[in-house]
């Protein structure tokens, strides 16, 4: 037998700006936002747009600020617990993980104006809050019953072994030993040039046909030994603020938020090989990194329609966030095979033992993003001083996201791809708080998100991309059931959460009509505390 290691590494100078092309999953993600902010905001599921009087409402109505009559300071902190069962054909895996987290600081400067002014306060607000919270754990395996991510790799090399002339001479000399598979622009090696430089190479992935009908030794029958990744980081929002109280019946405000994104995703993959001719196994590893900043203004406003009366409906546009990012996709493949093949004609077999590492150097790939725009429609009132309600509709339509190059130019196919895949996505949102005694209340909320994903959604990757993460994921519907319990003192407040997200998911470890869906149970458990002053 023969043994040949091959070691290819790609500068990233040969991956251009056309090379690294987004997807609607890219954009699906930037898109989104959660509940999340102050103990008290979270504990009332966030339905306090029309209620107001909370620094978190800076990012859903900033007219709610103008109901502050004093200055306030607060910031707050938890610990996420974050769970995902998947189910495979059967094949049940769980993954969890633990992480702190800092969630929001902020403060508002309230100055009265007067008591018969038309403007009776003119508030300046500044909060930061971490608005998504990419944290995300999946473990999952099975059997494939004969199908192979590999499959969906050769088809993006493009390419296949045509001759036997081509298999003899990678069993007696090796792949420098012939012309035609040496040069990865060759259209035997490869009809695909990112890849070729990436080392992927057509005898190692897919199964393809020789030129007698017989089919080249390359198919993977074996089961997913597992796909594994881990998602981190975020969207760090800080929003700028300005509110104003007219009469104490109408209040309007404006925010300028500006966005900060980090986000990392490691992933996992490997296939075990066996059949009559075939044995080994096969991996590959992704490490895809989003970095970069984004502008939107949020503009609400609130009225209380009847001067004798605490209830109030509250209005709130949100401008799409205009995105300036940067991917950063490196993979490393290792596959080890023992195969034969023989030539009924020559009256000759041939063995190999092969192992193969391929590692991608780093591509770069800057672009644009435009969110789609959110219109949000909030009620609330009280009952004495012993009961507040709160309730509230949002909308975004996600099929409107538009992806661009760094210079302007609009990804047409991946903006209509985004289009036919992503739809709009309502929210509804209920809360309630109740105070039992002077100084403490109690909190409850809901919140309710349809899937912003279409039926039988599908990653794309473009004929020109290097990428190799070929999984996704379409999220469901979300649920979130929030609690929560706070302390109001004279100037000194505290306030403690509990939410519980959960939502599930379709994933698909590559693109295969064949592929049965894995389920996967996402949960996620937070705990919040708030610590603030208002004087």
């Amino acid at each position: 037998m023969k043994k040949r290691y091959m070691y290819a590494v790609a500068c990233s100078v040969l991956c251009s700006a056309q090379a690294m092309a987004q997807t609607a999953y890219d954009a699906a993600r930037y898109a989104g936002d959660e509940l999340n902010g102050t103990a008290r905001f979270v504990g009332m599921g966030g339905a306090m747009s029309a209620l107001g009087a909370d620094i978190s409402v800076i990012g859903t109505n900033p007219a709610g600020i103008g109901l502050f009559r004093g200055h306030d300071v607060s910031t707050s902190f938890g610990m996420n617990i974050t769970k995902a069962e998947s189910d495979f054909n059967g094949s049940v895996m769980n993954d969890k993980r633990n992480k702190a987290s800092f969630d929001q600081i902020g403060f508002v400067y309230s100055t009265k104006i007067g008591n018969r002014t038309t403007l009776r306060y003119l508030n300046f607000g500044f909060n930061y809050h971490k608005s998504r919270n990419f944290n995300r754990v999946l473990a999952a395996g099975g059997m494939l019953g004969g199908l192979s991510q590999t499959q969906q790799m050769a088809n993006l090399v493009g390419g296949s072994i045509h001759s036997i002339s081509d298999m003899d001479d990678i069993y007696n000399y090796g792949l420098e030993g012939h012309s035609g598979l040496s040069n990865p622009y060759d259209p035997y090696y490869s009809n695909y040039p990112y890849l070729g430089v990436m080392g992927i190479r057509t005898e190692l992935v897919g199964v393809g046909t020789l030129s007698n009908g017989k089919q080249a030794p390359m198919g993977w029958n074996g089961n997913a030994n597992g796909f594994r990744s881990r998602e981190e980081g975020g969207i760090n929002e800080y929003d700028f603020n300005v509110a104003f109280n007219v009469e104490d019946r109408m209040y309007f405000g404006i925010t300028l938020g500006v966005n900060d994104v980090n986000y990392t995703r490691s992933t996992y993959y490997s296939e075990d090989v066996y059949d009559g001719n075939h044995s080994g196994y096969y991996e590959l590893r992704n490490a895809f990194r989003t970095e970069g900043t984004g502008l939107n203004l949020k503009l609400g406003a609130i009225f209380r329609p009847i001067e004798d009366s605490p209830f109030r409906f509250g209005l709130a546009i949100h401008t799409p966030t205009w995105y300036s990012l940067t991917d950063k996709h490196s993979s490393e493949i290792y596959s080890e095979l023992n195969y034969k093949f023989e030539d009924e004609a020559d009256n000759m077999q041939f063995k190999a033992d092969e192992r193969t590492t391929t590692y991608a150097g780093e591509s770069l790939q800057d672009y644009r993003l435009v969110t789609p725009w959110k219109f949000n429609v909030s009620a609330g009132t009280t009952l004495g001083s012993a009961l507040a309600l709160g309730a509230e509709y949002e909308y975004a339509g996600y099929n409107a996201c538009r992806m661009s190059y760094n210079d302007g130019t609009p990804m047409e196919n991946q903006n209509q791809y985004t289009k036919s895949i992503l739809k709009g996505q309502h929210t509804v949102r209920i809360g309630a708080e109740a105070r039992i005694a002077s100084a403490f209340s109690v909190r409850a909320g809901y919140n309710f998100s349809t899937s912003a994903f279409k039926d039988g959604a599908y990653k794309s990757l473009n004929a020109n991309d290097i990428r190799t993460d070929t999984e996704y994921m379409n999220d469901l519907s979300r649920n979130t059931v929030t609690v929560g319990l706070g302390y109001r003192g004279k100037w000194f407040y505290t306030d403690l959460a509990y939410k519980y997200d959960v939502y599930k998911s379709d994933f698909y470890a590559f693109s295969s009509e064949a592929l049965p869906v894995t389920k996967v149970t996402n949960e996620r458990h937070q705990l919040l505390l708030t610590l603030g002053v208002h004087f």
